[in-house]
C-alpha cells in the first residue's frame, strides 16, 4: 500500500473516529486516570495533573494539519527510513548537547557558565529547529509501518487496522501510584504534569503517604493510549516502534470489553498490559524486520557452561533478584508484617543499584504498577498467574491476530482460564 492511499485511508477513518474520541480520551491506554478515581488522593493533585482535553485538541490540530499537506507525499521511493535515521541521529545529537549544558550548568569553577555554553546552545536549537520540521514526516513514516505491519498479521478492517495507528511525539505525563501498605495493589493512577521536578514529586509522594498511610510511587510514562496516542521521544528505534504498537493495541481493545473493563480488578489491567506488552513487541520486531532489518536485535540464547568455573563471579538476573524480592514482600505482607516488607525493600533497593539498577522507590505501589507487565516470567509480577495465563494463551493460538481478538472479548480472568482449559495442549 503506498503512503498516499494509507494517508486517504486513514482521513477516512478520521470521521468515524470522532464519536468514540471521548472513550479514548477517558479510558484507553495503560496509564489514564480511572474512571472513579480516588478522590482522597486528588486533593494532593488537582493543582499539577495533566491536561488531557487540551493536549489531545492540539494534537488532532497539528495531525489534521499533517494530513492536509501529506507529509509523505513528496518523498521518493526509499527516502522513507533515511529521513526516520537522520531524525533519531539528530535527535541523539541534540541529547548530548543538553547533557554538556547540564555538566556546564552544575561546574561552580565556571564564572560564566553561560558565555561558555553559548555555542552549544545555538547548536542544539539548530538541531531542534530541523528536528521539529522533520518530526511531521518521521511520525507519518512511522505511523503507516507499524500500520503495515499489524494489518499484515491480518489485523484489518478494509486493508488498513482500526483504529488507524496514529501517534505524536511528546512528553507523557508520569503517573503517581498509590497502593495500600498491607497489599501490593494498584488502588489509583493519577497522571501528572511532566514538568514536576524532582523535588516536587518527592514533596507528593511524601504528603500522600503521611496523609493517607498508603504507599505512593510517582513514575515516567513512555506512552500513553490516548488518540493520538503519546510516545516519548528516543533514539531507539527497537523501543519505538514497540511503544507505538502497544499503545496501539490499548486503542483496540479499548472498543472491545477487555480494554473497557481495564480498571474494573487488578487481574483486567494485568490481562490488558500483558496483552499490549507481547503483541506491542512482535508488531514491533515485524516492523523492524521489514524496513530496518539491521536495527533487529539478535535473539536471545540461553547458555550455561557444562562444568560451573569457580573463578567467574554468577551473571547478575535482575529479574529473578526481582521476582524473589516480589515473593518474600508479599510473604511478609501477608503476616501482617508492614515495617518489615518496607524494610526489606529498601534493602533490596540497595542491593539492585549497587548492581547497576538505578531503581529511586522500590515499594508496594512500585510492584502494583510494574507488576502489571508480565509479558515475560519473574521479575515484578512475581508468580502471579494471570501474566502467565496470558503468556500460554499467546502459545497456544496460531497467530497475533487470533491472540488479540480472543483477548479482546474476555470479561474477566475467569473468561481467560475457561478459554484455556477449552484449547488443546501445545504439541
Amino acid at each position: 500500500m503506498s503512503v498516499v492511499i494509507f494517508l486517504r485511508s486513514l482521513k477516512g477513518w478520521l470521521g468515524r473516529l470522532f464519536g468514540v474520541l471521548l472513550i479514548f480520551a477517558l479510558v484507553a491506554g495503560s496509564t489514564l486516570q480511572p474512571l472513579k478515581p480516588n478522590e482522597r488522593v486528588r486533593q494532593y493533585t488537582r493543582e499539577i495533573e495533566f491536561n488531557f482535553v487540551s493536549w489531545t485538541i492540539d494534537a488532532l490540530f497539528d495531525k489534521a494539519a499533517q494530513f492536509g499537506v501529506g507529509a509523505t507525499n513528496y518523498l521518493p521511493n526509499g527516502d522513507t527510513t533515511t529521513i526516520v535515521r537522520e531524525y533519531l541521529d539528530q535527535l541523539g545529537e541534540v541529547t548530548q548537547l543538553e547533557y554538556q549544558l547540564a555538566l556546564l550548568a552544575s561546574n561552580e569553577n565556571l564564572a560564566e557558565p553561560q558565555e561558555d555554553a553559548a555555542e552549544l546552545i545555538r547548536a542544539r536549537d539548530a538541531l531542534r529547529q530541523r528536528l521539529d520540521q522533520l518530526q511531521p514526516v518521521v511520525e507519518a513514516i512511522l505511523q503507516e509501518q507499524v500500520a503495515l505491519s499489524i494489518a499484515e498479521a491480518g489485523i484489518d478492517l478494509g486493508g488498513v487496522p482500526f483504529p488507524p495507528v496514529v501517534f505524536h511525539f511528546t512528553r507523557p505525563p508520569m503517573a503517581l501510584i498509590i497502593s495500600p501498605r498491607d497489599v501490593i495493589r494498584q488502588d489509583a493512577d493519577i497522571s501528572l504534569d511532566p514538568s514536576l521536578t524532582l523535588e516536587d514529586v518527592l514533596a507528593l509522594e511524601t504528603q500522600v503517604e503521611r496523609g493517607m498511610d498508603v504507599s505512593a510511587l510517582v513514575v515516567p510514562i513512555g506512552g500513553v493510549g490516548t488518540y493520538p496516542t503519546m510516545i516519548s521521544e528516543s533514539t531507539s528505534l527497537v523501543w519505538i516502534t514497540d511503544v507505538i504498537a502497544h499503545e496501539w493495541v490499548h486503542n483496540y481493545l479499548t472498543l472491545h470489553p477487555l480494554g473497557l473493563h481495564y480498571y474494573s480488578s487488578p487481574e483486567l489491567r494485568t490481562m490488558n498490559e500483558t496483552t499490549a506488552s507481547i503483541l506491542g513487541g512482535e508488531f514491533g520486531l515485524l516492523t523492524l524486520e521489514r524496513y530496518y532489518p539491521d536495527l533487529v536485535p539478535p535473539p536471545v540464547v540461553e547458555t550455561r557452561p557444562e562444568t560451573p568455573d569457580e573463578e567467574s563471579p554468577p551473571v547478575f538476573d535482575f529479574r529473578a533478584e526481582m521476582r524473589e524480592t516480589r515473593l518474600e514482600v508479599e510473604a511478609l505482607l501477608s503476616q501482617g508484617r508492614i515495617e518489615d516488607a518496607e524494610t526489606y525493600m529498601e534493602a533490596r533497593r540497595q542491593f539492585l543499584w549497587d548492581n547497576g539498577y538505578r531503581i529511586r522507590r522500590l515499594n508496594q505501589a512500585y510492584f502494583a504498577f510494574y507488576g502489571a507487565y508480565a509479558d515475560e516470567p519473574g521479575g515484578a509480577a512475581g508468580d502471579d498467574p494471570v501474566g502467565d495465563a496470558v503468556r500460554r494463551l499467546w502459545q497456544l493460538l496460531d497467530s497475533p491476530s487470533e491472540f488479540l481478538t480472543t483477548m479482546a472479548w474476555l470479561n474477566d480472568f475467569q473468561d481467560l482460564q475457561e478459554t484455556l482449559a477449552a484449547l488443546p495442549p501445545a504439541q
